[in-house]
């Protein structure tokens, strides 16, 4: 009817996930349980937003992403591009993703580039998928390459372009 049950034991009171950490303390090679903290991935920075009341003479480099609203007089490259409706390029605009809502004066090299309502683009167009949406101004020629954002320049085979 009664038995030695340590439940009813007078003492401190011995929580069993307390109990076992100095025990894998004392093990070696182990680390205690309260020092190993999980390794979140680093975050994504936020884009660049150049303001509409800058105006840059120079050229941009980034790897990450970059909103232009103001006034850049050189070339841009960049992961994504955005254009503001009120900003203007004038110099080459290299990214995997393009977005142009504003102005630029100048070769546009990317693996997606879309042109919005309100966009006017004076030049060239180089891209793996195009978007051009009825409103957009452009005056250049349009060419589809596999790799647009290689350095080789104009690629001009003289035929057909050829997809594989």
């Amino acid at each position: 009817m009664f038995s030695k049950s340590r439940i009813n034991e007078p003492g401190p009171a011995k929580d069993p996930e307390t109990s076992k950490a100095p025990e894998a303390a004392k093990k070696p090679g182990s680390m205690p349980a309260m020092d190993a903290k999980p390794v979140a991935p680093k975050a994504k920075p936020p884009a660049s937003v150049l303001s509409s009341d800058l105006t840059i003479t120079g050229n941009l480099k980034t790897t990450g992403d970059i909103q232009v609203e103001g006034t850049v007089e050189g070339d841009i490259r960049a992961h994504l591009l955005t254009i503001g409706e009120n900003a203007t390029i004038r110099g080459e605009c290299v990214a995997d993703d393009v977005v142009i809502n504003g102005r630029i004066v100048g070769r546009v090299r990317g693996l997606k580039v879309r042109l919005t309502s309100t966009a006017k683009v004076e030049g060239d167009i180089i891209h793996k998928t195009i978007a051009i949406e009825s409103g957009a101004h452009f005056e250049g020629s349009v060419q589809r390459q596999d790799d647009p954002l290689s350095t080789g320049g104009n690629r001009k085979t003289g035929g057909a372009p050829t997809e594989g």
